[in-house]
């Protein structure tokens, strides 16, 4: 009966087309793997996500958010409570004057760097191979190849754990290494304002065509992943940790350690979220017996007994 009732308030929210009951959550990361969600809900702007986390909130339903599942390993049982997926339900890119880009923040990164780059517009380029969301992008300070979101985002616009829209500056989010303070506090993100520059489109697209390739040729692309699963202990490297250890093509039941990239864990034959969680804690047993550095999951895990 209780998820009835959530169901149908959900949906007086923001419609009952965008409401799922026991969605599969496997359709909706890049793993492919996780059970399902018991509701799933797709706000359509920004004041419906406030909506629902304000509901949840004087509820006490637990809600859980997702951008494109980038990061994200789900138990095999599933979830309970409600999961709000913000993707392409909420990515509208707006090129503004004097070089800004205003980005809802289901745009993915590579959207965004492309939209940039038809405005003749640098900055973002870095991002283009990053998966996942500029929501997620923002709360992670996420990075590659020498930027990072920090670099240049200027303004945020977040819902509250209470279900408050604010706007948040560049200092109030005090970012750094794979940190914010929307992740500490349990912000979502609906909206990020970039701070670009002015440049030659061919040199942009030089640029991007080179991450592109690079990344290509070093990350397992081909294969259903959650990007780097380990946090880049300090003074080391976690791939070359896991190479070093011997453990590139290592498999409990279908997850595989990458044998193209050892900072990897990829879905190699069907595997299920417990073959992966068994292979992240086989790796870090590992490296830690062979190098003494502790290595710490990147990969975001729900619905797990000692897990979100």
């Amino acid at each position: 009966m209780e998820a009835d009732e959530r169901y149908r308030a959900l949906a007086d929210l923001v419609g009952a087309e965008n409401v799922l009951r026991d969605e599969p959550m496997a359709r909706h990361t890049t793993f492919q793997i996780g059970g399902p969600a018991e509701l799933f809900v797709r706000p359509q702007s920004p004041e419906q996500v406030a909506d629902v986390v304000r509901y949840c909130h004087e509820q006490g339903v637990r809600l859980r958010a997702i951008g494109r599942g980038s990061d994200l390993l789900v138990a095999d049982r599933g979830l309970r409570g409600v999961v709000m997926q913000i993707a392409d339900n909420l990515a509208h890119i707006r090129i503004l004057p004097d070089a800004v880009v205003y980005a809802e923040a289901g745009a993915t990164n590579e959207e965004v760097s492309t939209a940039a780059l038809g405005a003749g517009l640098s900055g973002y380029e870095f991002a283009c191979g990053i998966p996942g969301t500029v929501g997620g992008a923002a709360i992670m300070n996420a990075g590659a190849y020498d930027g990072e979101f920090a670099q240049v985002a200027t303004s945020l616009r977040c819902v509250t754990p209470e279900g408050e829209l604010v706007d948040v500056s560049a200092a109030q989010a005090d970012w750094s290494y794979r940190h914010s303070m929307m992740d500490e506090r349990g912000y979502l993100v609906v909206a990020a304002t970039l701070q670009l520059a002015p440049d030659d489109p061919e040199e942009i697209r030089a640029r991007i065509d080179d991450l592109t390739r690079r990344r290509a040729e070093k990350q397992p692309l081909e294969m259903p992943s959650a990007g780097s699963t380990f946090k880049r202990p300090t003074g080391h490297f976690a791939g070359k940790l896991i190479q070093d250890a011997g453990l590139q093509g290592l498999r409990v039941g279908g997850a595989e350690v990458s044998r193209k990239h050892a900072g990897f864990l990829v879905n190699a034959d069907h595997a299920t979220a417990a073959d992966v969680r068994g292979l992240i804690r086989t790796v870090q047993e590992r490296v830690l017996a062979d190098s003494g550095v502790e290595l710490h999951p990147e990969v975001r895990m729900w619905g797990f007994d000692d897990g979100e």
